[in-house]
């Protein structure tokens, strides 16, 4: 009978175990694929240099419509024009997306795909395992009926799913939503400010720890948002 060495590729060493995106080494983090944000401080300061390519990230705000959808602009736009065309889906938005906003950014709307529903994380599950999304954003909150540890269930549910499909989810969630746990790689609290905001990471596989303020100028492609008179745009949430 043959002996497997150490180096044996049959084998996976243990540096190759601690690189599985599964496993968090806390401020340490394993490399795992990532994706542009469109904001060169921002890449900087999430761990692996961008969004999660596979994983929750929750964005969590003191409420709905504060400017926290312009994080995800560059992406939207950037997926949108990827080949095979995917849906970029909207699961429970609380406000009508506004298509000339996400038009001037370079946001395809043939391939936003809004969903409304009651039940939201089977939505986001859907989605995410039926290989014709690029992307799923979501509007997640805790209600009436379920207790904390259905809804950590919940969670955990559609972070294998995004483990399995390779597919990014992001959800939005109320700030009060902070103090209980989640599976979540990516947990980002933002603030607005008058022209920008504030982040700081809530959660991460490393990463910067200290609150980030950022200005949507930064964004290379959020340039479009501004008006001929240099005064920004309505926002991609219509809350008329």
């Amino acid at each position: 009978m043959g002996q497997v060495t150490p180096d044996s590729p049959s084998e996976p060493t243990l540096e190759r175990l601690l690189e599985h995106p599964a496993i968090w080494r806390g401020r340490s983090a394993a490399r795992t694929a990532t994706l542009g944000t469109g904001c060169r401080r921002l890449d900087d300061a999430l761990p692996g240099g961008g969004w999660p390519a596979a994983g929750l990230t929750e964005i969590l705000t003191a409420r709905s419509g504060l400017g926290e959808l312009r994080l995800l602009i560059p992406l939207l736009a950037t997926l949108g024009c990827e080949l095979p065309a995917r849906w970029a889906a909207w699961i429970s938005p609380p406000f009508e997306p506004y298509a000339p906003a996400l038009i001037a950014a370079g946001v395809p709307l043939e391939r936003q795909l809004v969903v409304r529903t009651t039940d939201p994380a089977w939505a986001i599950e859907q989605t995410l395992n039926s290989g014709g999304c690029a992307i799923v954003l979501a509007w997640f909150a805790a209600t009436a009926h379920s207790s904390k540890s259905t809804q950590l269930s919940a969670l955990r549910r559609l972070q294998l799913a995004t483990q399995r499909s390779q597919v990014p989810a992001f959800l939005f969630r109320p700030l009060d939503e902070a103090a209980q746990s989640s599976p979540a790689e990516l947990r980002i609290f933002f603030e607005p400010s008058l022209e920008g905001g504030r982040l700081k990471l809530l959660k991460s596989r490393g990463g910067e720890r200290r609150p980030l303020d950022i200005l949507w100028s930064e964004w290379r492609k959020l340039n479009r948002y501004e008006s001929k008179q240099g005064k920004p745009a309505r926002d991609i949430h219509d809350q008329t």
